[in-house]
């Protein structure tokens, strides 16, 4: 942990004598969640009480249409999911506690690939993406329940696609910072070529980590795939924390 060193003077009878106050940083990094379609919250439960022993501020919330607003899952759109992202990353950012130069946003699935849009339009120092899915750009406003079949997303995730010729790709090539990508040897439906086509997207960040589950499904339906994946998130995010408090990065 990075210490602050303050050199102070103390006041006593005869003046001042000098000290050194040393303290903790005043900031801590904040992590966002964001789970995936058909998901919620609730699943992060355990996750972000051990993310906040490594000294995080960690925010969970439930997309629209999930939960409390089951009722708008016909009618949800990305568009309204990612005005979700935006608003509770804000949300975590303005908390008084919380480096808006140290942020972490880790998303799952339809929440990974709406996170790498995320870093468009919002600064995420760390980005951890697990099966992130990837969709055409075109029907952006378009229910999100009817993409599968109007996209024929089976067949687009067999591709090999340019990151140019995808928004989710484009920004993955635009970050800057570091990245974890986690896959599932067995997920059918974000398959192999979808995890490749983002680890080709992100020649520029700073650092990436990619990580295969074996035998996982896409659910990590399995105890054993659960606790790989939090072992792989919590590992890597306390390395990135680690540098990042030798050798702390400007606010912005």
């Amino acid at each position: 942990m990075q210490l602050h060193d303050n050199a102070v003077h103390i006041s006593v009878r005869e003046g001042d004598i000098a000290g050194t106050l040393v303290s903790p940083p005043a900031l801590l990094p904040g992590v966002l969640l964001v789970h995936g379609w058909g998901g919620s919250q609730q699943q992060y439960q355990q996750l972000v009480r051990e993310l906040a022993s490594l000294r995080c501020v960690c925010l969970t919330f439930d997309m629209s249409g999930h939960v409390a607003t089951q009722s708008r899952r016909e009618s949800v759109t990305r568009e309204d999911n990612f005005a979700d992202i935006v608003a509770a990353y804000d949300f975590l950012t303005a908390h008084p506690q919380v480096d808006r130069g140290a942020i972490a946003v880790v998303g799952s699935s339809y929440g990974g690939y709406l996170t790498a849009l995320l870093t468009e339009v919002r600064l995420v120092t760390w980005l951890a993406l697990r099966a992130p899915a990837l969709y055409k750009d075109t029907e952006w406003q378009m229910p999100k329940h009817l993409l599968h079949r109007a996209q024929n997303l089976s067949h687009y995730r067999q591709l090999r696609i340019a990151a140019s010729r995808n928004r989710a790709l484009r920004a993955c090539a635009a970050f800057r910072g570091d990245v974890l990508l986690v896959g599932s040897e067995c997920d059918e439906i974000v398959p192999g070529p979808v995890l490749a086509n983002y680890r080709q997207a992100c020649i520029n960040a700073s650092s990436l980590t990619s990580r295969t589950i074996a035998r996982a499904d896409h659910a990590l339906s399995d105890e054993s795939s659960r606790r790989s994946y939090v072992s792989i998130l919590l590992n890597w995010l306390e390395e990135m924390l680690t540098g990042a408090r030798g050798n702390p990065r400007s606010s912005a």
